[in-house]
């Protein structure tokens, strides 16, 4: 999983000490993918307006962030495909926004792409070119409004699994082409269809011990914690393949118990069998 991250929200850090020699990555650009560690370093300022774009908030939820790429086109390569892929390549988005030249640069979070759409640009030679605006979200957003959202949406509570798995399912890693004026809303649409099938997969039993919940809820629902395996939080959609409902103090351990990261791999190993059983028993009895 890498080196894990300490970053703290709206503090100032070095791009160089703080991040580059620590991680790796390229130093230059917008855009840092280093090699061995599971993060996207993405870094914004006030170099786009030039050009006639900037990088600006869609709403309190949202961010929106410009690709990479100086003349021509912009496409789906290098920075740009890491940034569209990186769910799927189990990756952590991490926004920092540049103070200036020879000034630290400031943390704003960890994100989650939940779509994109071209428009169109300047490139650096002052030609138009098709630009690729990135639709971020913000993890933590729900979590600090008061929302934990680790229980069950009351429209889903009585549906059966197969119906849920192939809701789940679709949702999909890769971030789709999409209005921007949307993207919060399809973010938490989708978040609580992962959320909604990997408690109902469980069914009130931790996928990590087998320990039945510790306690039920006003609803009477059982209380289990959703936990991402892939992510360094826990908040956001992901795949059901990299995401399990787990018991509370499972889900301590994990994160801040000495054998941690073994447990975390061991029920990446358990969700992979369950699934796949899964897909033998609603998949193959649907063929």
């Amino acid at each position: 999983m890498g080196i894990l991250l300490d970053f703290v929200l709206n503090r100032e850090y070095s791009r160089k000490e703080d991040i580059h020699e620590i991680f790796g990555g390229q130093q230059q650009g917008g855009i840092s993918t280093p090699k061995s560690h599971p993060y996207v370093f993405l870094f914004t300022g006030g170099s786009g307006t030039e050009y006639g774009y900037a990088d600006e908030w869609i709403d309190e939820d949202c961010f929106s962030y410009t690709g990479q790429g100086q003349v021509g086109d912009m496409e789906f390569v290098r920075g740009n495909q890491a940034i569209r892929d990186h769910l799927e390549d189990g990756k952590a988005l991490l926004l920092f926004e540049r103070m200036g030249k020879g000034r630290p640069v400031v943390f704003r979070g960890q994100f989650f792409c939940q779509s994109w759409r071209y428009f169109q640009g300047q490139d650096v030679e002052g030609n138009l070119r098709q630009s690729i605006q990135f639709h971020l979200i913000r993890l933590g957003t729900e979590w600090s409004k008061g929302n934990r959202g680790d229980s069950m949406s009351a429209q889903n509570a009585s549906k059966p699994l197969g119906e849920l798995r192939g809701k789940a399912l679709a949702v999909g890693t890769i971030p789709v082409k999409s209005n921007p004026e949307v993207a919060s809303r399809n973010y938490y649409e989708r978040s609580a269809i992962v959320r909604d099938y990997v408690l109902a997969r469980a069914n009130g039993v931790c996928e990590l011990t087998g320990r039945p919940a510790p306690f039920f809820r006003k609803d009477g629902s059982p209380y289990l914690e959703v936990h991402h395996t892939r992510m360094v939080s826990d908040e956001g959609p992901d795949h059901p393949l990299y995401v399990a409902a787990i018991h509370p103090a499972a889900h301590r351990e994990i994160h801040y118990g000495i054998n941690g990261e073994q447990l975390n791999q061991e029920l990446v190993q358990k969700i992979a069998r369950i699934e796949s059983a899964l897909s033998e028993s609603i998949d193959g009895g649907m063929g």
